[in-house]
């Protein structure tokens, strides 16, 4: 029975170790970094290894492809993509332009991932950000405004579906007014519960039908001051199961962020407790991920039943041809290039 987990691994092939461990753990999906990619031939052969590990020729492989700066698949192998920030620059003077140019983006993005064997991409970035808070998001985002980013969020969502890729929107219930990089330290946000309502869970409620989702390691005062969304009960059942509305595949954002205090073993515990169906950890540090493994558990119940009407989203992509696709997005994009 798979477990409810998520692993990255530490090079461009799998070790002996690692292999013997994926087998035993039998991890719900993986995730790659640029430290795992080299060039298609490398990264499909990787692909297919860590799938041999759990016997599951579909099983989710992650990435973040997101465009801009985060963007694990880059040149000269890969084209470059604009960031979010892009597309919500051109929705401001042509909507229905930016929706196509954000849509063929994301059609694109997928079709680099199909090629390697790569299906999950750890987008849309859905958070609403405010002036003044962490450049952590910043141009990852693609407005201010919460209806540009539902908007945009629905094409970039349809573009990634349509493309045989499941969309993980990020990050749940909203990072953009979070004063600190989750990478190194914990932010509290202190805007009131309405505040959060009106703008920032917004977007999340919005698209909601988005079969994954990762939280945010972000406390929020007025909701639960005390733990962060990812390890707060109250956050994943009020708000993102409760106001929210979000019935899908609930990821922890990586375990190993310095946001989150204590071992490992104690944050995969506490995520899933709260509310997590999965825990991601990334670094591929082997002892790390035995501590992970030592609480992840079965996949069953509730958590699996979302993992089941997750993975039935994805679907073969329909006939594309990626030269016009290029070409006519290119077009799109000419007035802000």
């Amino acid at each position: 029975m798979r477990t409810r987990a998520i692993y990255g691994c530490a090079g461009l092939t799998l070790t002996e170790e690692e292999r013997a461990f994926f087998r035993e753990a039998q991890p719900w999906g993986f995730i790659v970094f640029a430290r795992n990619i080299a060039d298609r031939v490398q990264l499909r052969a990787l692909c297919d290894g860590l799938r041999e590990t759990v016997g599951d020729a579909k099983a989710p492989i992650l990435v973040d492809q997101e465009g801009g700066r985060v963007a694990r698949m880059k040149p000269p192998e890969w084209k470059t993509h604009a960031p979010a920030r892009t597309f919500g620059e051109l929705y401001a003077n042509d909507p229905e332009k930016a929706r196509e140019a954000t849509y063929l983006n994301a059609r694109l993005i997928a079709h680099d991932l199909n090629e390697v064997g790569l299906n999950v991409d750890c987008l849309p970035v859905l958070d609403v950000p405010v002036e003044g808070a962490s450049d952590v998001i910043g141009d990852r985002a693609f407005a201010f405004e919460p209806s540009t980013i539902i908007d945009l969020g629905r094409a970039q969502i349809e573009g990634l579906t349509d493309g045989g890729v499941l969309p993980v929107m990020k990050h749940i219930p909203g990072h953009g007014r979070a004063a600190a990089d989750t990478h190194f330290e914990l932010p509290h946000v202190t805007a009131s519960a309405d505040a959060l309502s009106a703008s920032d869970f917004v977007t999340f409620r919005s698209l909601s039908d988005c079969p994954m989702a990762m939280t945010a390691h972000v406390v929020y005062d007025a909701i639960d001051g005390q733990r962060p969304a990812t390890t707060s009960p109250k956050v994943i059942r009020d708000v993102i199961r409760g106001e929210i509305g979000f019935e899908g595949v609930l990821m922890s954002d990586d375990l190993s962020m310095k946001a989150l205090t204590g071992s490992i073993r104690s944050r995969a515990k506490a995520a899933l407790f709260a509310g997590c169906d999965v825990v991601l950890h990334c670094n591929g540090g082997f002892a790390e991920m035995q501590e992970v493994a030592e609480e992840a558990g079965p996949l069953e119940g509730a958590s699996l039943k979302r993992a089941e009407t997750a993975l039935s989203h994805l679907k073969p992509p329909a006939n594309f041809n990626w030269v016009k696709a290029e070409r006519r997005l290119a077009e799109l994009m000419a007035p802000v290039a």
